[in-house]
């Protein structure tokens, strides 16, 4: 069944102008459980109150209030906050090009495909097709939720997709980031680590060998509640104790290399056993065990 368009627009550069449709590219799947009172398990209902004196307080005695300082609120109409709005536009402003490879991917906030609406398919495909062969993505705005959304359109596939961006103020800088201590290594580690990862690597990426099966547990779940049966947990797996980055690097690579070639399109997880400390070999002929 063909996609069903949720939104049109034109993108807009110069004096070109191309009619397009939005797609919803992507739908994540989550099970929704509903907050229940544990004695007579009816649903409950969220309520405001006040804090003094728990009062019940009903949503039409609410109003919006700005934080500007501690303790301190300014208050908006909904009529004072519609005017602040960006105007809502159906129009995709291209503002510039850049080479693709300048885009840092943390900034996609959501993605949604595009495709060409009545009579604009020719510059749709010469836009999609430009882009491709110079490897540059488009840069605009998009009015849209009351805000200037930025956005960046790329070719792909056989036609282009809409990126909406979060703003860099938006993104928290890396450096924020405890990364560790200096750690120094020596070139049989280095070499070791490179030679598991190319033993690890295949030609691409292929997100359908990836399956969450969390929805399939649930199901059975719910199925065995229904039925009136208890849930038993399976055991939990222990992890592996890594005792040493070189051991570690040389097991994984060996347990790798004599796996046997697998087939079908499932990705199956393998058991890892432990590493052994460096002195275990030596600790066995110590002791004779």
């Amino acid at each position: 069944m063909a996609a069903r368009a949720i939104s049109s627009g034109t993108i807009s550069f110069g004096l070109v102008s191309i009619p397009v449709k939005l797609f919803t590219a992507t739908s994540a799947q989550q099970a929704h459980f509903n907050m229940l009172h544990a004695g007579t398990k009816g649903r409950v209902k969220q309520q405001y109150v006040l804090p003094g004196n728990g009062e019940v307080v009903d949503r039409k005695q609410l109003v919006k209030g700005y934080e500007y300082a501690r303790g301190q609120f300014v208050i908006f109409s909904d009529e004072e906050l519609k005017a602040l709005e960006s105007k809502r536009t159906s129009t995709f402003d291209i503002v510039e090009f850049v080479p693709l490879d300048t885009v840092d991917l943390i900034q996609v906030e959501k993605t949604y495909y595009m495709g060409p609406d009545k009579g604009g398919d020719k510059a749709y495909k010469l836009l999609a097709e430009s882009m491709q062969a110079t490897g540059k993505v488009a840069v605009g705005r998009w009015g849209a939720r009351g805000k200037d959304q930025l956005v960046i359109i790329r070719p792909y596939k056989q036609g282009l997709l809409l990126h909406q961006m979060f703003y860099a103020n938006e993104v928290r800088a890396f450096d924020e980031v405890d990364t560790g201590a200096v750690m120094e290594f020596s070139e049989l580690e280095r070499e070791l680590a490179r030679k598991l990862i190319n033993e690890l690597t295949v030609s691409k990426f292929a997100p359908e060998k990836y399956k969450d099966d969390f929805e399939q547990r649930l199901a059975a779940a719910v199925e065995t509640k229904v039925r009136g049966q208890e849930i038993v947990a399976a055991p939990e797996v222990p992890r592996a104790q890594i005792f040493d980055l070189f051991d570690a690097l040389k097991q994984s690579l060996q347990q790798v290399q004599s796996r046997p070639a697998e087939g079908g399109d499932e990705l199956k997880p393998r058991p890892v056993e432990k590493a052994r400390p460096r002195d275990a070999d030596e600790l066995e002929k110590k002791t004779g065990s």
